[in-house]
């Protein structure tokens, strides 16, 4: 099981929501963003942070960082790392059983990810054989959109995605994070866009914007 950070909001939380950081950074990256989406008591919910396991990125000439998934480039084209998605699909995939097992439905889970992380929130979330309560894809885009159509879990045709990104954004341009909702949509996915202008990170708009939407899929 992956190293977490946890954070329940109230007591005996009857929501999760695992958001997985983005490369280089690890599970604290997310923590300040708790009290800005849930005031304290507001709602019973556990927010759960992973690390990504440390492992050599290519684009970044080999060296070991927080990696969800090797990076090989950003080129139309280039091949993508399907062993490392599978891997960690198991490993989040293990992170939501652990909730399930704590008392908290699948139905109940929102999976969210920044940059990398959101890109392993769709691999996930779109392939979980249980219907989840959300996806939250910020900054990211879609992996392997090739093999989606014959992976899809069926329990998650209708399940809610939040996806946001910065108009000013110079590590994954604007442009990806459209390609991956204009692809997600003509599959047939119900995607919430919002864009803004920022760059590669999120802003005090987002947070508000992702607050209504949690509150929407987790009444």
């Amino acid at each position: 099981m992956l190293e977490t950070i946890e954070i329940e909001t109230a007591p005996d939380p009857d929501a999760a929501v695992i958001w997985m950081h983005g490369l280089g950074a690890d599970g604290h990256d997310f923590e300040p963003v708790v009290p800005q989406i849930v005031r304290p008591r507001e709602r019973a919910w556990r927010f759960v942070f992973p690390h990504a396991p440390v492992r050599p990125v290519s684009i970044n000439n080999g060296m070991s960082m927080r990696a969800w998934y090797d990076i090989l480039g950003f080129e139309r084209g280039t091949a993508e790392d399907t062993a490392g998605f599978r891997a960690t699909d198991k490993e989040v995939s293990g992170l939501i059983g652990r909730q399930i097992e704590r008392g908290i439905a699948a139905e109940r889970v929102v999976l969210a990810g920044f940059s990398q992380g959101g890109a392993v929130t769709l691999y996930t979330g779109l392939r979980y054989p249980q219907r989840l309560a959300g996806l939250v894809v910020l900054s990211s885009y879609l992996p392997m959109p090739q093999t989606l159509p014959g992976d899809r879990a069926p329990a998650n045709d209708g399940v809610p995605i939040f996806m946001a990104h910065g108009i000013d954004d110079p590590v994954l341009p604007m442009s990806m994070g459209l390609q991956s909702r204009d692809f997600l949509k003509s599959q047939g996915f119900d995607v919430e866009w919002h864009q803004y202008r920022m760059p590669h990170s999120v802003s005090e708009a987002e947070i508000a914007d992702l607050r209504h939407f949690l509150f929407r899929v987790l009444p």
